[in-house]
């Protein structure tokens, strides 16, 4: 990868802030030690013919090296864990690939619709009616993955790519007391945000949001 660029919004609101997708690519970025800089796109011009040129959905993140374009926090974070061993080690390859699915395909769907009904839809009337099931998605999802953790620091035992998403999938029910009900989880998320490149990776993005916050933000 050559002359990187990163692509997130601007700005969002704080009850956003740490959860865009962005910050998997940046945390990886981080963790693999490649240099990038940080580009910008209001929301109100995600749907701009310039933007959908790099984004057909006029969403982020999106990464640009050299003449290559990538789109969904999956795929780059796969890409960029593909040049370094560190995070999809050779030996490991097809584990790491199953835990990266698990995170975005069986864990984050349930944590996101309810993070989407609480945050997003919370004043609406068909909201209590649905969170009871939800919840117990959520805490079916967030049962069975502690049990996989049971004796591990990390996923598969060391930290590779499929903890960057995990973790910040994990994030998306940060306003609820849900994973507290999960020491092996809470432990297992402090320890990826303590990581110094996770550090580095939310600084970079919350520096973005301080700098181009609306006036009566």
């Amino acid at each position: 990868m050559e002359k990187i660029a990163v692509w997130g919004f601007s700005w969002v609101p704080p009850f956003a802030q740490g959860l865009v997708r962005d910050l998997r690519v940046r945390w990886a970025l981080e963790e693999a030690g490649l240099a990038y800089e940080s580009r910008w796109i209001d929301t109100e011009d995600r749907n701009s013919d310039a933007y959908r040129r790099r984004h057909p959905f006029g969403m982020v993140p999106v990464l640009e090296s050299g003449d290559a374009t990538w789109i969904e926090s999956g795929a780059i974070v796969h890409a960029i864990a593909e040049h370094c061993e560190a995070l999809m080690p050779a030996d490991r390859r097809t584990e790491t690939l199953t835990w990266m699915f698990t995170a975005l395909n069986t864990v984050e769907p349930p944590l996101w619709n309810l993070f989407v009904m609480d945050v997003l839809h919370r004043d609406e009337a068909w909201v209590p009616l649905r969170r009871p099931g939800a919840v117990d998605e959520v805490q079916a999802r967030l049962a069975a993955l502690s049990g996989c953790l049971d004796g591990r620091d990390y996923l598969l035992g060391r930290f590779t790519v499929a903890d960057i998403l995990m973790a910040t999938v994990l994030r998306f029910i940060r306003h609820t007391d849900l994973v507290a009900g999960f020491p092996l989880l809470v432990a297992y998320v402090k320890r990826c945000e303590a990581r110094p490149a996770f550090q580095a990776a939310l600084r970079n993005q919350t520096v973005g949001y301080a700098r181009n916050a609306p006036v009566a933000a």
